[in-house]
């Protein structure tokens, strides 16, 4: 395995620089004076900060190619170089990891998937550490140094500590997962749960750019649910802000793992769907895809099941509207696949629970695969590259 002596420093830390930095990443190209307007940044700190950074080579300045008037000095436009260096993000599931090499700007370059042998930290850690040490050899031919490792996780996780205190689907509980792959892999790595890395991706470079509110609701295995207020996202103080699956929609609903009865999860998650079919059809479905099928077949069962779900969805929705008021809400997982069975349900719940003006948010759907997941990941390095405050 390299050593961390390949990866350099970011050339600045003042939260100025890091400012208008993700500004350009995010919005670029920008002439310096909209990068000082929507940095809310004075024209003298955004040419102090651009300086050191054009000089590194993380910024570019082109001609600005838009007709100037005859008078006055031309703008050039500031743009993030993508590939001055990159990124190796990493999304854990149950039964594999998903890895992808990402430049500056988080564009994937290579993706791969491996299987897992084995759920334990240590049978992870060691399938995790071949497929980074495959997608470094990519970074080779790239020419370019991986300055990062972001790792996604699902469950309770504590990204300042690198911990992963409670994953579900992997059962684990207080591992050290940053340390134990910095150790392994040999690269600086951040540890994020992996609907918040998620929803860093579609802050910084997907459907939530320019919003200083929104969420992303995750459907599939679990309900999950990021949250952007006022720019930054949301752990709150015990990191686990945002778990609209295990917000009670139906008190004598099923039981749910976390102890309680009803929850978004319990009624909407894939397990549960499953479960549910098999109760009410009296078929033994394996799996999500098969109970998938079955309600497309029209088994009225099935099709009932997967309505109840979309009305706890819908619901668990209008409660993150009623309490945060956000622009938008980005309904996105692998749950997606049975989003024709449960939509019109969602939408319905949705507006029926959602209090006023709450209504008005913006409700839709983009389907990302797990390779968006990885990429999320990336996200997270990148963000602990270029500043201290990961918001």
């Amino acid at each position: 395995m390299p050593s961390t002596s390949r990866v350099e420093a970011f050339p600045v830390n003042t939260p100025a620089a890091s400012q208008i930095f993700t500004t350009v990443l995010s919005h670029g190209p920008l002439t310096r004076l909209e990068a000082a307007r929507r940095a809310g940044l004075s024209p003298a700190a955004v040419t102090k900060a651009v300086r050191p950074l054009l000089e590194a080579g993380y910024l570019l300045e082109d001609a600005n190619d838009e007709p100037r008037p005859a008078l006055g000095r031309p703008a050039n436009l500031v743009r993030v170089d993508g590939g001055r260096a990159l990124f190796i993000g990493l999304k854990v599931t149950g039964d594999e990891i998903i890895g992808v090499l990402a430049d500056l700007c988080c564009r994937i370059r290579v993706a791969r998937r491996v299987p897992l042998r084995g759920r334990e930290p240590g049978r992870v850690l060691a399938v995790a550490a071949e497929l980074v040490q495959e997608l470094l050899t990519e970074a080779d031919g790239f020419g370019v140094r991986v300055q990062g490792l972001g790792i996604a996780v699902s469950g309770d996780v504590d990204r300042a500590e690198g911990t992963v205190r409670y994953s579900p689907f992997l059962e684990w509980r207080d591992v050290p997962l940053a340390e134990l792959a910095t150790m392994t892999c040999g690269l600086p790595t951040t540890v994020d749960n992996d609907v918040r890395a998620l929803t860093v991706a579609e802050q910084w470079f997907g459907d939530g750019v320019g919003l200083s509110d929104f969420a992303l609701v995750t459907v599939g295995a679990g309900i999950g649910c990021g949250l952007v207020v006022h720019g930054r996202v949301v752990a709150g103080a015990h990191g686990v802000a945002g778990e609209i699956g295990h917000v009670t929609v139906d008190p004598a609903g099923p039981p749910c793992h976390c102890g309680n009865r009803g929850c978004v999860e319990a009624i909407a998650a894939d397990p549960a769907i499953v479960a549910q079919v098999r109760e009410v059809t009296g078929i033994e479905v394996a799996d999500i895809a098969e109970a998938i099928e079955l309600a497309h077949r029209g088994d009225a069962g099935a099709r009932a099941v997967y309505a109840k779900a979309g009305e706890a969805i819908g619901r668990g929705i209008a409660t993150v509207a009623n309490l945060l008021g956000p622009a938008r809400v980005i309904i996105s997982g692998e749950g997606l696949a049975a989003y024709d069975l449960f939509a019109e349900q969602i939408r319905d719940a949705f507006t029926a629970a959602a209090f006023g003006s709450a209504a008005r948010c913006d409700v839709h759907t983009r389907p990302l695969p797990f390779e968006e997941w990885a990429r999320g990941a990336a996200a997270t390095a990148i963000q602990s590259f270029i500043t201290a405050d990961p918001n």
